[in-house]
């Protein structure tokens, strides 16, 4: 608490208070719907981060954290978490690219920053800007990479070992806001594997399971948590019986949490997440994730983003459209079209390649740099926009009126079938 009108040092007084006192509240990302109100507490956040940054990021003095983010996402608390490590936080107020796609490399060069992190969506978009940072910027003291926000490819690590650094310690964490750490993340000790997420957390009981609740290996299933985490929520704000709590991850599975992920957990311990449980693109009986499409998309010459949704359909079938933006001038013309076709079918398989390609104008993502395949997918299935999505967290808002739009066209909503 502060008493007086100036702040200072000898002003401070603490108060002390119990382990689970609200400490926060966070607002999920929105890709699911309105955001939910997280209510943490004190102990948990802070035996969590000083765990995950000490441990799992190899903060302590003399390191520098720079990670690009927005005060709305998780990432912004967790980097002001590292000063609890003796480590240093750099931190930016303003847009990523001002000045040119190389801007969180010169700003890492500028602050001497060890820990540099950022989507894997501003990587893409600086390797088909063709930045090579390693031949703008001094990033001598640059140890380590942290990808976040969205599923990381191999061909991500590479591009990085090969223009920013060779001698790089690259992680791609992946938890949630609902927890504000990541379930399965980076360790210094162990080896990289490009694009696999190195080891579960340290004191977190991640597993994968089936439908049926048997555990996989080497298979994609559902990420679950079997025992309680320290951060997990206390509650949600004004969620007064907890049954949006419970509905939102114990209700799959009793009494398990489940955190709405794809996954797969290597017999080596490694782990890969490829994106939310109600995204999954189902193609004929078989589960797809959209990174596959992604991946294979990025490197068509001409298509700057995508994103691909899978809708059930009135006869019981699947409906699998795919958005494409393209690069100033081009148009998505029959050769753009089979071009993307027979690069799906040969590098992935025919199950990948889409009912229908369209172009637009942009991809939909929310301010925390997440595509929003959930909600194009509720929208385009016939669900009121304005109880799926909140425009206020997203990036780019003045886009979803396009989606719309075409979730209301004719031979589109004679396919369709609200099923969730």
């Amino acid at each position: 608490m502060l008493s007086g009108p100036s702040v200072g040092r000898e002003q401070f007084v603490f108060e002390r208070v119990a382990p689970d006192h609200p400490l926060w509240i966070l607002f999920s990302s929105g890709t699911t719907g309105l955001p939910k109100a997280i209510v943490h507490g004190h102990a948990g956040i802070i035996l969590e981060q000083y765990k995950t940054l000490t441990f799992h990021c190899n903060l302590g003095p003399g390191q520098r954290i720079f990670f690009y983010t927005t005060t709305g996402w998780m990432m912004w608390n967790t980097v002001l978490g590292a000063l609890m490590t003796g480590a240093a936080a750099v931190l930016y107020d303003g847009s990523p690219v001002y000045g040119g796609l190389d801007l969180i490399w010169k700003m890492a060069a500028q602050t001497g920053a060890t820990m540099v992190g950022a989507s894997p969506t501003l990587v893409r978009n600086m390797k088909s800007a063709g930045i090579r940072p390693s031949e703008l910027h001094d990033l001598s003291k640059v140890q380590a990479i942290m990808l976040g926000g969205a599923p990381s490819s191999p061909e991500t690590f590479a591009w990085l070992y090969n223009n920013v650094k060779q001698d790089l310690w690259i992680t791609s964490p992946s938890g949630g806001t609902e927890v504000c750490t990541a379930m399965v993340l980076g360790l210094p000790t162990l080896p990289v594997y490009a694009g696999e997420i190195q080891c579960r957390g340290l004191g977190m009981d991640v597993h994968v399971w089936d439908e049926l609740g048997n555990e996989l290996l080497d298979e994609e299933g559902e990420l679950v948590v079997t025992t309680a985490m320290p951060s997990a929520p206390l509650y949600f704000w004004g969620d007064k019986d907890g049954l949006r709590y419970r509905e939102s991850y114990y209700e799959v599975y009793e009494g398990i949490w489940r955190h709405g992920d794809r996954a797969k957990i290597s017999r080596r311990g490694g782990a890969y997440v490829y994106g939310r449980s109600d995204s999954t693109l189902n193609r004929f009986g078989v589960r797809i994730g959209s990174s596959e499409v992604y991946r294979v998309i990025e490197g068509i010459p001409g298509v700057v983003d995508s994103l691909v949704i899978c809708c059930e359909t009135t006869d019981e079938g699947y409906f699998m459209p795919l958005f494409v933006s393209l690069e100033p001038g081009r148009e998505l013309d029959d050769g753009l079209k089979q071009l993307i076709i027979d690069r799906l079918r040969r590098e992935a398989s025919p199950r990948h390649i889409p009912d229908e390609i369209h172009q637009v104008s942009a991809i939909p993502y929310t301010l925390t740099g997440k595509k929003m395949e959930v909600p194009i997918r509720k929208i385009v299935m016939g669900h009121d926009p304005l109880r799926v999505v909140s425009r206020d967290a997203m990036a780019n808002p003045a886009v979803l009126d396009w989606y719309i739009a075409f979730a209301q066209h004719p031979e589109i909503k004679t396919r369709r079938t609200v099923k969730l």
